[in-house]
């Protein structure tokens, strides 16, 4: 059987899972509301994985390593002092792992001699800028989610929204005030991005730009030349980290 890593990413929401062989070819996704015993098991029965990685932004990677131990040989649980293929110009004291997996796989999947933008767009919207395989810095901002939310809970009459079900291009101005509530965050965003977008490519025509996170797809076709990685980036930049630790180990 080929060697195999188990790649587990915790968000706010769900447990993102991956598996992942010697040549960088992804055998298993899942996306789970919580990571079992009864998965742990499965995955490992099936694919033998040699190393695994754990990234949490929940604070809860004890618990993933322990269904771990036993069945896997090398357990590495990425954390704000895990040594990384990239530079960082960060305080990594203050940087959220789901941040540092999207920049090492931005630079694993599209090379480390062009820049990058890695436009985040989940509970809350990062923004990251690699330099030439250099993470030099990034902004953050409330997600679309966090932005209705907020509507809702300031105020004393606005409804709560959701964008769900609403696809293609969004019309610049509501009819309704669910409309006008729904329209005006997705259309704050977009441009919010673009003016990000736009900004870099001014310096930079070649820029790339990737989007990752689960508000994505509403933005994406509308940014020229803009990449949907999805998780894709996430599970390729843990799974270089992983490689680069373990190699420097000697496993």
């Amino acid at each position: 059987m080929q060697t195999c890593n188990l790649i587990i990413d915790t968000g706010n929401t769900f447990h993102k899972i991956a598996v992942i062989d010697a040549n960088n070819n992804l055998l298993e996704e899942r996306v789970v509301p919580e990571l079992t015993e009864e998965i742990v098991c499965e995955l490992c029965s099936v694919f033998a994985p040699s190393k695994a990685i754990i990234s949490s932004t929940r604070g809860d990677a004890a618990r993933s390593r322990a269904l771990l131990e036993g069945r896997v040989q090398y357990v590495l649980c990425l954390d704000r002092s895990t040594p990384l293929p990239i530079e960082v110009e960060y305080n990594r004291s203050t940087l959220g792992t789901d941040r540092i997996a999207a920049a090492v796989g931005a630079v694993e999947l599209y090379g480390a001699d062009r820049e990058i933008l890695v436009v985040d767009a989940g509970t809350a919207i990062t923004i990251d800028f690699i330099d030439c395989g250099v993470f030099r810095g990034g902004n953050i901002s409330p997600g679309v989610d966090m932005r209705l939310e907020a509507l809702n809970e300031k105020t004393a009459t606005l409804p709560l929204c959701s964008p769900k079900g609403l696809t293609g291009q969004v019309p610049q101005l509501g009819k309704m005030t669910e409309e006008a509530i729904v329209f005006g965050v997705m259309e704050g965003v977009f441009y919010e991005v673009k003016g990000y977008i736009d900004t870099f490519t001014e310096k930079n025509a070649d820029l790339l730009t990737i989007f990752v996170g689960g508000d994505a797809e509403y933005f994406v076709n509308r940014i020229k030349n803009a990449i949907f990685a999805g998780r894709k980036v996430l599970f390729f930049g843990l799974n270089r980290i992983l490689e680069y630790n373990a190699e420097n180990e000697d496993i």
